[in-house]
């Protein structure tokens, strides 16, 4: 009898310990690149979701090569919170299939080394044979919105010019993370055209020292991807 008291309490403690541990999880762990030029930097940002019943606690992401960056949003997560890790790959002097991993280090006793990873195929670059060839120059490259009230949706816009003479073409635009959006004047600007993009920062349920990116791709040859930096310092409203 005694054996089955102490057996039932192991068995107890193992359901409790089960029942009360964080649990890390992506709803989309891989992410396809596609075909990129090579020397081309492309990016991802994978959502994590904290599925357990206790915090989370990201400790560190190492990523499989040099050629690849991540960092999370945030290393705390509660019951259910989510954040976003952005990973950075940069193709140059690669060639064809690539396959890599990002590991995420955490408390999670069944997944402490938690695997992401991408794939791409890395093609030549296009020899422009007209010798003409667009260029992109942005009027700033960082923007600082000071000390703003945690809850304001604040905007930036930013000059755009093609000093080259070929058409520009802005292939994409991404941001580093869901609270910031950019809307573009054109896609295309034709040489000497200028244009603007116009980006907004969301700041809400956020607060201190916050930096994010807004990243444009585009068929400038001589320098493709174009990162603008966005600084803010979220200050709580004031009751």
């Amino acid at each position: 009898m005694k054996r089955m008291v102490i057996f039932s309490i192991l068995l107890l403690n193992t359901y409790t310990f089960a029942q009360n541990t964080p649990r890390i999880t992506s709803p989309k762990p891989t992410h396809d690149f596609g075909d990129i030029l090579e020397g081309q930097v492309v990016s991802h940002s994978f959502e994590i979701v904290n599925q357990g019943t206790t915090d989370l606690k990201i400790d560190k992401v190492q990523a499989s090569c040099g050629c690849t960056a991540a960092q999370p949003e945030k290393k705390l997560l509660k019951p259910g919170e989510k954040t976003v890790i952005k990973v950075e790959f940069d193709s140059e002097n690669r060639m064809g299939q690539q396959h890599k991993y990002v590991y995420v280090k955490s408390n999670d006793p069944k997944a402490p080394d938690f695997k992401l990873s991408f794939t791409a195929n890395i093609v030549d670059k296009i020899i422009n044979k007209s010798g003409k060839n667009p260029k992109l120059i942005l009027n700033q490259n960082q923007y600082d919105f000071g000390n703003v009230d945690e809850g304001k949706v604040v905007e930036a816009k930013i000059g755009l010019k093609n000093t080259g003479d070929d058409v520009l073409e802005i292939k994409d635009v991404k941001t580093s993370c869901g609270c910031t959006a950019a809307l573009l004047s054109s896609k295309k600007l034709n040489p000497g055209e200028n244009g603007t993009i116009k980006i907004e920062l969301d700041t809400s349920n956020r607060s201190g020292k916050m930096v994010r990116t807004v990243t444009l791709y585009t068929n400038d040859s001589s320098n493709p991807n174009q990162t603008i930096t966005l600084s803010v310092n979220i200050e709580q409203r004031k009751s």
